[in-house]
């Protein structure tokens, strides 16, 4: 084991950026005060953290993959805007008593993840700058920026009644594989229909070259929850959104025997609402909806578009833009539920 403070900070940086791709749009990377880039187009900026003990815990801590999970929650922000992926900008701080190998497997998330993207969307997103520090806890702050054409930018505030509602990707499996970690099941434990939901909530990998194939009026990462995520998108547009419980089927049906690991597990438990979990859901079924109306962390891309007989490549129809300010499942009114820091 070689500790961070045997190294210093020069060499864990050259270490670390080893697989840092060039690109022709930096013209000053890392090593220097500043980054110096080209951008094609109006720059597209978010930013978004990982902290130790709010959106991970060591207890089932892979350092790879929560460089996965924090490349991926920024990307998927930045080409939900219908932006094509910059550059990085990561900023870390670690114990000082950390391993560099584990360090090192932070940042192999990272480039894959990058990597992944820019092969979706042919494009090169390399780390053009950051930091490095110390720190009694792991935190990780990404600034993530992409370039988008004049005009082009994909908004939260452009569905319209009459639109068809989208999905890319998923909803749910990252919150049931919260649900699992928290009943007990382990990666490499578990059976391969549980272990694939517990990889999405340690590594989500968003569906990038679905971007590809819609025209959408307007679009959001779901990185919250679903019922959550849409409720901004009818408050920006001044719509009404309505989700189809048969088209959400697909996303519900894989979802059922988590459904009840977790339920059981809570059972043998004694488990009360007091807990934590989503206890108030008495079946499996109901566990599993609320997974995909409330959960969060798949980073699926929710967009509103013009009705098509046959959807995009990686798109599914999942509702409908109707008049109205709620979101609603076959007409019925749904709560915004899903994640938020501070409660609210």
């Amino acid at each position: 084991m070689t500790r961070l403070s045997e190294l210093g900070e020069s060499h864990i940086i050259s270490r670390v950026l080893g697989r840092n791709p060039s690109s022709t749009h930096v013209i000053v990377g890392p090593g220097d005060d500043a980054a110096v880039t080209a951008p094609e187009g109006r720059l597209v900026s978010t930013a978004d953290m990982l902290v130790e003990n709010e959106d991970f815990t060591r207890e089932w801590l892979d350092w790879k993959k929560l460089g996965v999970k924090a490349a991926a929650q920024n990307l998927a922000d930045v080409c939900a805007m219908g932006a094509m992926p910059h550059g990085l900008l990561v900023s870390v701080a670690v114990p000082d008593d950390t391993d560099i190998v584990c360090l090192e497997a932070l940042y192999s998330g990272l480039f894959d993840e990058a990597e992944r993207a820019g092969t979706a969307l042919d494009c090169t997103v390399p780390i053009i700058g950051g930091d490095l520090s110390s720190s009694g806890l792991i935190v990780i702050a990404i600034t993530a920026l992409g370039t988008v054409g004049e005009e082009s930018a994909i908004l939260r505030s452009g569905a319209r009644p009459g639109d068809s509602l989208y999905l890319a990707g998923t909803v749910g499996r990252s919150a049931a594989g919260l649900d699992l970690l928290f009943a007990g099941a382990r990666p490499d434990t578990a059976g391969p229909e549980l272990r694939s939901l517990i990889d999405t909530q340690l590594a989500a990998q968003p569906d990038y070259g679905a971007l590809r194939t819609v025209g959408a009026s307007a679009m959001i990462d779901v990185s919250d929850g679903l019922s959550l995520d849409l409720a901004r998108v009818a408050t920006a547009s001044g719509v009404g959104i309505d989700l189809d419980r048969s088209l959400l089927r697909d996303l519900i049906d894989p979802l059922l025997p988590a459904a009840e690991f977790v339920l059981d597990a809570r059972a043998a438990d004694g488990a009360s609402e007091a807990d934590g979990g989503n206890d108030a859901a008495a079946t499996a079924e109901d566990l599993a909806l609320s997974w995909v109306l409330d959960g969060g962390e798949d980073h699926g891309f929710a967009a509103s578009a013009p009705p098509a007989a046959v959807p995009g490549v990686g798109w599914r129809r999942i509702g409908e833009i109707r008049t109205g300010h709620d979101v609603s499942l076959d007409g019925t009114p749904v709560p915004a539920s899903g994640f938020s820091h501070f409660g609210k």
